[in-house]
């Protein structure tokens, strides 16, 4: 069970210090310091989180991540659904946290949608975005797994490799989709957004809960080659 509460806590803060930044900054493409604050907060969230939560659940904090650990061996699959409900639950409460500051504040939502993601940026095509959070997803994924491995040797760096991959993935896919990469960090902006009035990201949800999978889907099963 402490694993679950891991994963839910990391997840929340995910939600929280990501999502958060991007509402508080913006991600116009005008304004290239709101990319990189967004971009950054993601990935030092990993870092962070890596080094909190690592050694109690592998700090997943990510279905995606979830999907691939559970594809080469790193988790059965009663773990693998306990993952992902924790991070579901951990995005959703994160999502309120932000739904209390932003809206009992009076802090402007720059992002129009409590950071959630969007099909804006590749002119709102669902196969424009879906390729780009497969891509994006393989890649932050394949890291993983080749840092997490029992054959790497990144001594105490692996939390820093995997924070710093998050955000050279959010650098080019915030102009694109939002950066998904994580169906449990869009889930919980997405119904935060719709019960504010806002059903647009929940229309283009599955968009970045399919994507996310299928790229952490082939990035297990390319690494599973490759190592074999």
């Amino acid at each position: 069970m402490k694993k679950y509460v891991a994963e839910c806590i990391g997840t929340c803060v995910l939600v929280v210090l990501g999502c958060g930044t991007a509402m508080l900054v913006g991600c116009d493409a005008a304004n290239g310091s709101g990319y990189l604050l967004t971009a950054l907060a993601f990935g030092l969230t990993i870092v962070g989180m890596a080094y909190c939560v690592g050694n109690i659940s592998g700090c997943h904090i990510n279905p995606a991540v979830s999907l691939g650990v559970f594809m080469t061996g790193g988790i059965d699959s009663g773990d693998f659904l306990g993952y992902v409900i924790s991070q579901c639950v951990g995005a959703l409460l994160g999502s309120g946290i932000l739904a209390i500051i932003f809206g009992a504040g009076g802090v402007t939502d720059q992002t129009g949608g409590y950071g959630s993601n969007g099909l804006a940026g590749v002119n709102g095509s669902p196969i424009a975005g879906l390729l780009v959070e497969i891509v994006l997803t393989f890649i932050f994924v394949l890291t993983i797994l080749g840092v997490t491995s029992k054959k790497a040797n990144h001594g105490s760096f692996g939390g820093l490799v995997i924070g710093f991959t998050l955000t050279l993935v959010h650098i080019l896919g915030i102009g694109l989709t939002g950066t998904s990469v994580n169906p449990a960090r869009s889930f919980g902006p997405a119904v935060a957004a719709a019960l504010a009035g806002n059903t647009a990201p929940i229309a283009a949800l599955w968009v970045f809960i399919v994507g996310p999978l299928v790229g952490a889907a082939l990035a297990a099963i390319v690494y599973k080659y490759l190592e074999d």
